[in-house]
């Protein structure tokens, strides 16, 4: 019927705006502007982080976006928001909450977050716990390609070491985003190195490699500071580590698994069922108890589920209002030069990354200017990709509206602000990066 026809006529309209990128507009950047005020304005202005939730703060955000462009009608917009929250990045990150949600409340109430704390514990001395959360991190990520995952993950784990060996819990959680941050960055299955590989149409291993040799030296001092942070504690670890090493296997396994290269999905979906089998056979919790540990590990992650599809609808809409093109006629603007070409292309990726707060997004936004200037001043295809996922991972993990400092904060009880000042990682990846640009001759 005509009704048929119609959303037929407005489906094929909005396939052209979304493509349609023409005009430049910095007001396009005003609802980011909105919900960075209201988020962290209300917390500095209170001193109360919490009293402007996060959720609110986005929705607020997207009704501005919304109200601009009178262009379009307001059916239009809302169709173009609607598809920037159906991106498979978007969902595919919503799943992969919930999983990691479930695993974590399973494998918690099992004893495997207590049992492998006290296992660690009863081996590694105690100056050496919060540099060893980062190293797990670095290995988790690296392995299983989500620095969100790593998290969940690590994060329980970082909150029984900071109670029983006396390191304040924004350290602790601070080494895990750190180490979550290594591996989004350099895993070969992550969506950033994907996305970076295939908009630059390099080789993942030639990537990696250039990709290494830059935040390598990053790595080494980030974690001879958490060893030094550790060193000059005088706390004097006199809790019991009584551990059930049959509560410690979940973990191995998804260490293991990571290891081998194991979908995340599966990974998380066969750690739950293994935690399930080993709570019922420790006699941690009762069989009619799965069903309210599952329910309370989903709901533990709703409020960031529903951020990340908040954020990736303001993110069309800004894209559509002209944001991103101002953003990307800034940059090219700024361009001279084989150095300031690379500091170019790491612009533009950190400030879509700012701008969108997914580092994939950024990376595949950001990725077709930045063949042009790589082909422009004849950069490799490996450094740029490079280039593209280092300021991408810098930004997403500095960002306090970042996925993994909400993530991280969640799963904590503590706000992003209070994990910002221990993110030595990312901070020092710029450095390296910076210092890597300027006086390391171009690899043609």
């Amino acid at each position: 019927g005509l009704g048929d026809v119609y959303k037929r006529q407005e489906y094929i309209t909005m396939e052209k705006l979304l493509k349609h990128e023409d005009e430049k507009s910095i007001m396009a950047l005003l609802p980011i502007a909105v919900f960075i005020i209201l988020f962290v304005g209300s917390g500095l202005l209170t001193g109360d982080f919490y009293l402007m939730p996060t959720t609110l703060a986005f929705l607020l955000a997207l009704i501005v976006a919304l109200l601009q462009n009178k262009k379009y009608t307001f059916e239009q917009k809302l169709y173009v928001a609607a598809s920037g929250a159906g991106d498979v990045n978007i969902i595919t990150m919503c799943i992969i909450y919930l999983l990691a949600g479930i695993f974590s409340a399973v494998v918690s109430a099992a004893g495997g977050v207590t049992s492998t704390v006290n296992f660690a514990l009863s081996f590694i001395p105690v100056h050496l716990a919060v540099m060893g959360l980062f190293l797990m991190g670095c290995f988790i990520s690296i392995s299983m390609g989500t620095s969100c995952g790593t998290i969940a993950a690590l994060a329980p784990i970082a909150v029984d070491i900071s109670q029983k060996t006396g390191y304040e819990m924004a350290l602790c959680i601070g080494a895990v985003v750190c180490g979550a941050m290594f591996g989004d960055n350099l895993s070969m299955i992550s969506d950033t190195t994907i996305a970076a590989v295939r908009t630059q149409g390099c080789e993942m291993k030639d990537k990696f490699k250039a990709n290494f040799a830059i935040v390598l030296p990053a790595a080494i001092i980030t974690a001879a500071i958490f060893y030094f942070i550790g060193s000059g504690s005088s706390y004097h670890n006199a809790a019991n580590l009584d551990y059930n090493f049959i509560q410690v296997v979940p973990y191995l396994l998804i260490l293991i698994g990571a290891l081998a290269g194991v979908n995340v999905f599966a990974l998380l979906g066969g750690g739950t069922i293994i935690s399930i089998f080993v709570g019922l056979y420790t006699g941690s919790f009762a069989s009619s108890k799965i069903l309210t540990l599952t329910s309370s590990g989903l709901s533990a992650m709703y409020e960031i589920a529903i951020i990340a599809i908040l954020a990736s609808c303001i993110s069309a809409l800004v894209r559509l209002n002209g944001g991103f093109a101002w953003i990307l006629n800034t940059v090219q603007s700024h361009v001279g030069g084989v150095k300031g070409a690379q500091v170019g292309i790491g612009s533009l990726a950190l400030m879509m990354d700012i701008a969108t707060a997914n580092n994939t997004i950024a990376i595949v936004l950001a990725g077709p200017l930045a063949k042009k200037i790589s082909e422009t001043y004849k950069i490799s295809a490996k450094r740029t990709a490079s280039l593209l996922d280092i300021f991408a991972s810098v930004g997403q993990g500095l960002l306090p509206y970042g996925a993994q400092l909400l993530s991280a904060a969640a799963l904590t009880k503590l706000t992003p602000l209070d994990i910002l000042p221990y993110l030595y990682y990312p901070v020092l990846m710029l450095v390296c990066v910076i210092i890597f640009i300027f006086f390391c001759k171009s690899d043609n």
